[in-house]
């Protein structure tokens, strides 16, 4: 044993390093990476796709995306697939609980992140290629739009035939048409969805059993009805949907169409179920690699219901320009369905049935391309030199018939007046431009609703007529009930001339109340100095059965005669409305009402019910009277 004493004086920490510069160890530039691959891979593999296709059908069902590389949600749907195999994949290789298994699943990826990416790759030209900066002439010619005259186009189109209800009034209608049927009330409710469309056919009314017959392509609203909710679809699903709505928007009319009865079954496909026989998914399985629009409830001449289904194409890059190139034709009892291209249905006169094919908003945004990018795109971002783009807003006309889609044209600044409107065939995109100027539409609604005012009456979308040779906003008048109430006109070019009857007194039928706004809108342009034409009344015959002679609530027209009537009496009621931003005060006296508005005299504003005063007038009626002056006794 050796005597020597150990020597104890050493560092710890130099002893360590010593032994480890005897081995090499690894560095963060030279990790040892653990990969193991896991036992039983194809079969993993195997259940990695049967997960992916579970979760997939799943996804597709209910998210039905056309297998369509122009769609976006066709990539959309692929990068969820990814996504679902990559997580499938970790969790059953066991990614969570063994490090070497996360490890190679990270190293596996590599090949979905490529995929991703050269999705992403893909969508990103694909948008590159189709953007307005680089195509606006395209985008600019994907509407053709020629000029036409108002006078020659609008001369045939008769104020009393043109539609008076909107989609919300004429709902309302149908709403209380459905409550009265029995059958029909606690189960399903009116679609606030409805298309409007020409009808020269006849239906059988489930109300009362009668044959209704309609001729001269009349304009109508078809709705159908959808379950009121999920027990009343799981209480009458097999059977379908019974009836539909059809409402006469010129006569404010509702019909419900019994289909089991008229055709032998029910409505089986519709928007309102909810598994196989909803629509949009009976369509997809049909026409998996469509691109569709909104699908438009249409009858034929027999009235038998069908889906018209616009088929819609990218002809831009790849997901630009956006255009109908077909329809499918959808029987909505049977499901039956039948693809044709779009130059079939515009030529074909078997499809002339057919009315919307070219949606409101697909107008709309086809126009404002035409109108935005005519010029080249930086003209639009900075020069702006005959940029227009439609107003908000649109209405429908019947024209040789057809249905066509109305809207204003207003500057990019959107300014508080048009300077022009365009007619667009929602059948066959015919598009045409009138270089006619004036309020817009907004601005008619304001002055007819405050032509109203003391009435708290809304007024609908307006339609442009032609009245008297002079291009005139109509618009019905409606309640808080949504049911009409009146009817107004407002000039195109100047919305301070407001003609308007109320639905009231001798006026409560409508082809009446109809008339007289007419002429109170004909006086109202000639007391601002303004040539009426004659244009045959511009009406139908319809309403020439019903008196129109007596003055209507709100008319402030004059007729002058040589000699002055007076009449004197005590004031039993006054009212009050404002039109064309006078006040205009109606003073009740010996059973009449009387109306003369502040600025024509003053004295007006101090009488009081319960004054006598003396009024003079020119020519007498019933109920309503022009006065010249009043005085207080």
């Amino acid at each position: 044993m050796s005597d020597k004493i150990p020597n104890m004086d050493y560092d710890a920490d130099e002893v360590i390093e010593n032994f480890k510069s005897k081995f090499k160890w690894p560095t963060k530039s030279t990790d040892v990476e653990v990969v193991v691959t896991p036992p039983k891979l194809p079969l993993k593999i195997l259940i990695s796709f049967l997960i992916t296709a579970i979760v997939g059908f799943g996804v597709y069902y209910m998210m039905i995306p056309a297998l369509n590389f122009k769609s976006t949600d066709f990539y959309v749907f692929l990068l969820i697939l990814i996504a679902v195999f990559c997580a499938s994949f970790a969790i059953v290789i066991g990614a969570r609980k063994k490090i070497e298994r996360r490890e190679y699943a990270k190293k596996k990826s590599i090949i979905p992140l490529i995929i991703v990416g050269v999705l992403l790759v893909v969508m990103g030209v694909g948008f590159v290629v189709g953007c307005t900066l680089f195509r606006a002439t395209d985008y600019s010619n994907i509407m053709q739009v020629k000029n036409s005259n108002f006078s020659e186009d609008f001369k045939d189109i008769k104020y009393d035939e043109v539609p008076q209800l909107d989609s919300a009034t004429a709902e309302a209608l149908a709403d209380q048409e459905l409550g009265s049927l029995d059958e029909y009330m606690s189960q399903y409710v009116v679609s606030s969805v409805s298309t409007q469309i020409n009808f020269s056919g006849q239906i059988v009314n489930a109300g009362d059993g009668r044959t209704v017959k309609f001729d001269k392509d009349s304009p109508v609203r078809v709705a159908y009805l959808e379950y009121a909710d999920a027990f009343k679809w799981l209480n009458n699903t097999k059977h379908g949907i019974p009836a539909y709505m059809v409402i006469d928007v010129v006569n404010q009319t509702a019909y419900a169409v019994d289909c089991a009865k008229q055709f032998g079954s029910g409505i089986t496909y519709s928007p309102s179920e909810l598994f196989n026989e909803k629509l949009v998914r009976h369509l997809r399985f049909q026409y998996p690699s469509a691109i569709m629009d909104t699908p438009n409830f249409e009858l034929d001449d027999s009235g038998h219901p069908y889906w018209i289904t616009p088929v819609l194409d990218k002809t831009i890059g790849l997901f630009g320009g956006t255009d109908v190139k077909g329809v499918i034709i959808t029987d909505a009892l049977n499901g039956k369905s039948e693809y044709h291209d779009i130059d079939k249905i515009k030529s074909d006169k078997q499809f002339n049935w057919i009315d919307v094919v070219y949606s409101e908003n697909l107008i709309v945004q086809q126009y404002n391309y035409h109108g935005k990018l005519s010029g080249g795109f930086w003209n639009s971002i900075f020069f702006q030199d005959d940029a227009n783009v439609a107003s908000d807003g649109n209405g429908y006309i019947a024209l040789n018939g057809d249905v066509w889609v109305y809207t204003g044209i207003t500057s990019l600044k959107s300014d508080t007046s048009n300077f022009g409107f365009i007619l667009c065939n929602q059948r066959t995109k015919e598009t045409r431009y009138y270089k006619n100027g004036g309020a817009k539409e907004s601005s008619a609604q304001g002055s007819a609703k405050d032509a109203v005012q003391n009435y708290g009456y809304s007024p609908t979308f307006p339609i442009l007529l032609n009245i008297g040779g002079k291009p005139t906003y109509f618009m019905s008048l409606y309640g808080d009930d949504f049911t009409v109430k009146g009817y107004a006109y407002v000039s195109l070019n100047d919305k301070t001339i407001v003609g308007y009857c109320v639905m009231e007194g001798e006026y409560s039928k409508k082809n009446a109340c109809l008339k007289k706004a007419k002429e109170n809108y004909e006086a109202a342009l000639t007391k601002k100095g303004q040539t009426v034409t004659d244009d045959d009344d511009s009406s139908s015959n319809s309403s020439s059965n019903e008196a129109t002679t007596q003055p209507s609530t709100g008319d402030n027209t004059s007729s002058s005669t040589s000699g002055a009537t007076t009449v004197t009496g005590e004031v039993t009621d006054i009212k009050t409305t404002v039109n064309n931003g006078n006040t205009v005060f109606y003073l009740k006296v010996n059973g009449k009402y009387y109306y003369i508005t502040a600025t024509e005299c003053m004295d007006v504003l101090l009488v009081e019910k319960g004054n006598t005063v003396t009024v003079t007038f020119d020519k007498d009626a019933d109920t309503f009277v022009q006065a010249k002056t009043v005085k207080i006794k």
